[in-house]
Parts: C-alpha cells; structure tokens; sequence
C-alpha cells in the first residue's frame, strides 16, 4: 500500500502528533518515511520592523537541523527506514505548501503526512495553511494530524 511517506515537520505539537501517525502507519506497511524541514523567513517581515536577515536564516536553518535530527531519532528508535532533508528556500517566499507537493512529486510519495495548527478565522486568513495548501495542490493522499484547536 503506502512504501513511501513523506512527513512535512516544523517543532510544532502537531508536528510530533504527525510524526508518530507516520511511524505507526510506516511500521504497519513497511514504509520509508522522508522527513522534511522547509525553511521560510518570510513571515518575519510581517513581524518586526528591523531584524538580521542573515541571522535570522542561520536560527532558522539551525532549528531545522535540530528538527529533523530529533525526528530521525524516533524513526531509528521505531526501527523505520528514513531519510531526513532540509530545504533551506522554499519554491517562492511563503510556499511551503507547494514546495511540501513538490517534494512529494519528485520523491514520487504514495502518502503525505503533516500536523495541522487548527487556526480559525482571522488568525487562519492572515497567516494561510499550509496543510490547507497541501491538500489542495496535490493528487496524492494527505493524512492531517491535528493538535488542540489554537483558538
């Protein structure tokens, strides 16, 4: 069924949530898992008026790497076969939902796994989805781990 899964992690809650759906489901069909870790400093510009750029990147990149080297972590703990990668642009500023869709099409994923925030009204239209994005831009399956509803 599923051999290749491909899992979009960010540190969130819901991040974890989705990473343990994705062991469980790997185990269960023998499936590789790709870990993926998109980093994007364009929400920064909507939140401070002066920041290090270069900095701020290289803080980005660094927790990134942390990321992925805690999810590997569980994967080898689980016993599930894995790679990890960091994509340090996404396809165009603030896509890392296209870029997520782009990833599982050249990695050729038969399923998609990521956590969803459960943002809603004002806080959702400003800040968009990415598992919304996802799942409309791509034709193959996308299992949505949710955590608490952030309000």
């Amino acid at each position: 069924m599923y051999q290749r899964i491909l899992l979009a992690v960010d540190g969130s809650q819901s991040s974890d949530l989705a990473l343990s759906q994705a062991i469980a489901v790997a185990k269960a069909t023998g499936a590789e898992v790709k870990a993926l870790f998109v980093a994007d400093d364009s929400d920064a510009f909507f939140d401070v008026a002066y920041f290090d750029a270069k900095a701020l990147m290289q803080g980005i990149l660094t927790f990134g790497n942390k990321v992925l080297a805690e999810a590997a972590s569980r994967l080898d703990a689980a016993g599930v076969r894995h790679v990890t990668q960091l994509i340090e642009k996404p396809v165009a500023p603030g896509q890392i939902s296209s870029t997520i869709v782009a990833q599982a099409d050249t990695w050729n994923a038969d399923l998609i796994v990521l956590g969803t925030h459960g943002r809603r009204g004002v806080r959702r239209l400003l800040m968009g989805s990415v598992s919304e994005g996802v799942v409309g831009k791509t034709n193959r399956p996308v299992l949505l781990i949710r955590s608490e509803v952030e309000g």
